[in-house]
């Protein structure tokens, strides 16, 4: 997970697309270098989730052993994909420097857009956000930066690669999603992981699809690499010890255990068991 956070600072960046496009046709070694990090980080996530899932499988016939597949292919997918887009990007920015992409967008229809946006901002804001040249109106600036923008998308759509890397780049997010579900899941009913720890995960199968919330995955693949070397913060898990699953203790659980006396409880200490009310009484034979 580490290399696919320090991936993106590696790539080249730009404000809009046009000019990102521009940065990668002049520094490709930069797209290389990103894109396979982020192609290496994605391999790397199968390890732990394999570990996890195997463990999880070894201790409950519940858990479906089918499902390694997809626990091994969804970050390969992810791996594919971003070694895919170095092909992608390179040949986009090619065709895009080169004048040969033409944009879906119109004039009057950039005209429009920034329009509306001089109406809802204001022009000072149509000034920084497109930076219009000496001699040049905010309006003009828009409408020749929504225009190239949308030049550069287009260029990155007719690229020969483009329509096999965005498909396993969906595929994988997806499979991704799904097997940190389950494994998130599975982990917990065995005792691997805690019940914060398990839902964590799961919740970090959610939060690929979601830019804002990548931390949360973070955070959980950093607890399960410090779980695969044995470093865990306040011990192993209890289903971590036996080759059998060991449902972590739930507070009332827990309760009891408190309360219980150290010898353990007496047959005349033991609390007798609440008389059904809803029993029926023998009848009196005398």
């Amino acid at each position: 997970m580490i290399l696919l956070l320090i991936s993106r600072p590696l790539g080249v960046s730009g404000d809009g697309r046009a000019e990102l496009l521009r940065e990668a046709n002049a520094h490709g070694g930069q797209v290389v270098l990103s894109d396979l990090t982020q192609a290496l980080g994605f391999l790397l996530l199968a390890l732990p989730l394999v570990y996890l899932f195997r463990a999880a499988a070894a201790r409950s016939d519940r858990v479906r052993p089918q499902l390694i597949g997809l626990v091994v292919v969804a970050p390969l997918f992810l791996a594919i994909s971003s070694g895919l887009s170095i092909g992608v990007t390179n040949e986009g920015a090619d065709a895009f420097v080169a004048g040969k992409a033409e944009a879906s967008l119109t004039p009057k229809e950039a005209r429009e857009e920034c329009a509306d946006e001089k109406q809802d901002d204001g022009s000072d804001q149509l000034v920084d956000e497109y930076e219009p040249a000496k001699g040049e109106s905010p309006l003009a600036a828009c409408e020749n930066r929504k225009i190239e923008d949308d030049e550069a998308s287009e260029a990155i759509k007719e690229a020969s690669l483009a329509p096999i890397s965005t498909g396993l780049s969906v595929a994988g997010a997806f499979g991704l999603v799904i097997a940190l579900l389950y494994i998130g899941l599975w982990s917990m009913r065995t005792g691997l992981l805690s019940r914060f720890w398990g839902s964590l995960g799961m919740v970090a199968g959610i939060a690929i699809l979601l830019g804002p919330l990548v931390l949360v995955t973070t955070v959980f693949f950093v607890y399960i690499g410090l779980f695969c070397f044995g470093l865990v913060p306040g011990g192993k898990p209890p289903g971590t010890k036996p080759a059998e699953a060991v449902p972590w203790p739930t507070p009332g659980d827990r309760a009891a255990a408190e309360l219980e006396p150290e010898g353990g409880w007496d047959e005349d200490d033991a609390p007798e068991p609440p008389a059904d009310e809803g029993a029926a009484t023998p009848p009196d034979r005398r």
